[in-house]
């Protein structure tokens, strides 16, 4: 009996302690609750430090969980449930709240069956609420990142042979049903012919295998619609089953058809749809390597008279007509045949197999496109024409700079020969000039590695004030030949444009520029101004360049100008107009150079919100003799004024020009008479160390 005792009580209450269980005794008859020492040690006090109060679990519990705990044990007095099972939290005595597992019932009834007394264990079950809602933060990061990625997922189950689809998944085949059950062969059903058998094969997972397998196929949905899919399948292992097939699905179209007119835009001209310069000496490469296609006829041609479209007609009958063109050049060649637009006004085509009839033939139906190429209704009666060289490739051997060069010097001759016509490449009858601007490209490609190119600088002047108040300079290059000669930048610029360099050569420009200056830069002791070719202002990876070059160099951005001459807005509007906006996002100032020397200039300027206007040098140089000239300057500044942007005369060379600009209000001259150009390290050096500029007039007062 003794040992019956010692294991009703001190057992008991041993192994109570030992389970970290609650133990609750609730009289009915006299409301009497009594709680376990393990009890209140679950809830941090001491034996008998809680008043045994018939309502005390009630008033430990949760406001929130009271309710619920008090149902739980109505409804089993009742008879409805036939035990008390309920979770709810209660106060520790240090504040905080403890999550419990409350489970009992009626352990003893009177002789009419009425409940007389009731018991009971709570189990601290804290840490596994803790678990569960940390696991319900995943499970709903989970479920907002399937939702937000669009991926379905689907399971089929390798021992009873039945699938599963998700909301989602069925979606994604268009598939209207309201449970996830589908039929095993389904899926099979929508897979496009061409992919089904490469599809059917990687989704054949081997059992046990531990890897997931990627896949991208084609569906046709039942409306006949064809989507692109991506899948990822693995094996997923089962207790006392076959295991399952465990897969994603995404709908990838639009990425698909994204990827498509990438790969398209990089390869192709935007306004005309014909190849790009870079695709066409591919395919170029490419055609002269293989024998069987020569011998391989090089067309280039160059549209003459566009620009004086541009000027009196605007950008929009210029696209109209580079569009015609590219039309009727493609109509005009066999199936066989490329063409490109290099940029600007000037195409390139190459025909296999063509010897000098076949050029012949096609180069006059080029030139008859040409012609006919439709300019709009706004133009009666200014037309296009066309300056066509060809040379011929006979040798699997021959470079396509040489290819290209070639067609180019005889497009040369057909140009001096009066346009509107061909000319066939002969070392004999062309005058040379695109070869020795084809060497002069290579030589330009060269300096750039040799440190043959310089970078020089010139400065601009805010009239009446040293050049110190301001520090503004305008980079400028100079190629250094292999004598020792210095070339100006009108001798081999025009050269880089016409061989597709002047992109590469910007890019050049100001990635040393901003390298070895951006110190000066950053310390405020110079700002610097480059000037933007049409072929850079059409590369789409251009912001993407600056702005790494800024990062490297660390220059900050408002001491950063672009210059956009006038003949690079005329053939590559929009993208001045994108440049323009990407660079005031970035605080990087913009300035429209030469203008004035086309007919559209007032409304680039009104298109246009640039910073400062530049007023071509020609209106300049002799203002003091032309009242034309006077007049033209002077209404220029009045609007440049009037919209906000400063004005920057061009060609400033005497004392007289520079009177006259201050006496009209020109804020900024750049000239001769100001400032001859020198290396930018020595403009920077004296910037940097305060040292004064060679003695220039920046006054009227210095000379009188």
């Amino acid at each position: 009996m003794a040992d019956d005792d010692k294991r009703n009580g001190k057992f008991w209450a041993l192994a109570l302690d030992r389970a970290h269980l609650g133990l609750w005794d609730w009289n009915l008859s006299t409301g009497d609750c009594y709680y376990s020492p393990t009890w209140s040690k679950m809830l941090g006090y001491e034996a008998n430090e809680l008043a045994n109060t018939p309502d005390l679990w009630l008033k430990l519990t949760h406001p929130d969980d009271r309710r619920r705990a008090q149902e739980s044990g109505d409804r089993h007095i009742a008879g409805l449930v036939e035990s008390i099972e309920t979770e709810l939290r209660l106060r520790h005595k240090d504040g905080h709240w403890v999550w419990v597992l409350d489970r009992g019932g009626i352990v003893e009834r009177d002789a009419d069956g009425k409940p007389l007394r009731m018991m009971g264990v709570q189990t601290d079950i804290t840490r596994q609420k803790e678990a569960e809602a940390a696991l319900e933060q995943v499970n709903i990061r989970f479920r907002l990142a399937i939702a937000a990625s669009g991926t379905g997922i689907w399971h089929h189950d390798i021992g009873t042979k039945k699938s599963y689809w998700d909301a989602r998944t069925r979606e994604i085949f268009g598939l209207i049903a309201d449970t996830d059950e589908v039929t095993a062969d389904l899926w099979h059903t929508y897979l496009h012919p061409d992919d089904k058998e490469a599809t059917e094969r990687a989704h054949l997972i081997a059992p046990g295998s531990n890897s997931v397998v990627a896949s991208q196929y084609r569906i046709v949905l039942r409306d006949g619609q064809v989507r692109h899919l991506e899948s990822l399948v693995r094996f997923i292992a089962g207790v006392g089953s076959a295991g399952q097939i465990l897969g994603t699905v995404r709908d990838i179209t639009e990425e698909k058809t994204r990827a498509e007119e990438l790969a398209f835009a990089a390869r192709h001209d935007a306004l005309t749809g014909l190849f790009n310069r870079s695709a066409f000496d591919r395919l170029l490469a490419e055609n002269i390597a293989m024998a069987g296609r020569l011998p391989l006829a090089v067309f280039y041609v160059d549209l003459d008279y566009f620009k004086a479209l541009n000027d009196y007609a605007g950008h929009a009958a210029g696209d109209l007509a580079l569009k015609s063109v590219a039309a009727g050049i493609l109509a005009s060649l066999p199936a066989s045949a490329q063409a490109a637009r290099l940029g600007g006004d000037e195409f390139a085509l190459l025909v296999p197999n063509c010897n000098d009839a076949c050029a012949e033939h096609l180069a006059r139906a080029v030139l008859a496109a040409v012609r006919d190429a439709d300019i709009g209704t706004a133009v009666t009666s200014r037309r296009l024409a066309a300056s066509i060289g060809i040379a011929f490739v006979r040798d699997p051997n021959m470079s396509v700079a040489d290819a290209l060069a070639c067609a180019d010097d005889a497009c040369y001759a057909a140009k001096a020969g009066g346009r509107d016509r061909f000319a066939v490449f002969s070392p004999e009858t062309t005058s040379g000039a695109g070869l020795n601007a084809a060497r002069l490209a290579a030589d330009l490609v060269d300096a750039m590695e040799d440190g043959r190119l310089k970078l020089f600088g010139q400065q601009i002047h805010r009239l009446g004030q040293p050049w110190e108040d301001s520090r503004h300079v305008e980079v400028l290059a100079r190629l250094e030949a292999r004598n020792g000669k210095m070339i100006p930048p009108g001798d081999f610029m025009p050269v880089a444009e016409r061989f597709g360099l002047a992109a590469r050569l910007d890019r050049w420009i100001i990635r040393t520029a901003l390298t070895r200056h951006g110190e000066a830069m950053r310390a405020g002791a110079i700002s610097l101004d480059f000037n933007l070719s049409a072929q850079t202002l059409s590369d789409p990876q251009l912001w993407d360049f600056v702005d790494e070059a800024i990062a490297d160099g660390g220059a900050p951005a408002p001491a950063i100008g672009f210059e956009i001459t006038e003949t690079a807005a005329v053939t590559n509007f929009d993208a001045a107009a994108e440049f323009v906006r990407k660079a005031r996002q970035r605080r990087c100032r913009v300035s429209l150079d030469d203008f004035g020397a086309g007919m559209s200039s007032f409304e680039y300027l009104r298109r246009f919100p640039v910073d400062a206007i530049k007023i071509d040098g020609s209106f300049v140089e002799h203002i003091a003799e032309s009242r034309f000239d006077r007049e033209i300057v002077s209404a220029i500044t009045g609007i440049a004024r009037s919209m906000g942007a400063a004005v920057v005369a061009e060609k400033v060379e005497d004392r007289n020009a520079l009177d006259i600009l201050m006496d009209m209000g020109v804020a900024y001259g750049q000239g001769y008479f100001l400032h001859r150009p020198e290396p930018l390290e020595a403009i920077v050096a004296r910037a940097a160390s305060g040292t004064a500029s060679p003695s220039r007039p920046h006054a009227r007062s210095a000379q009188k």
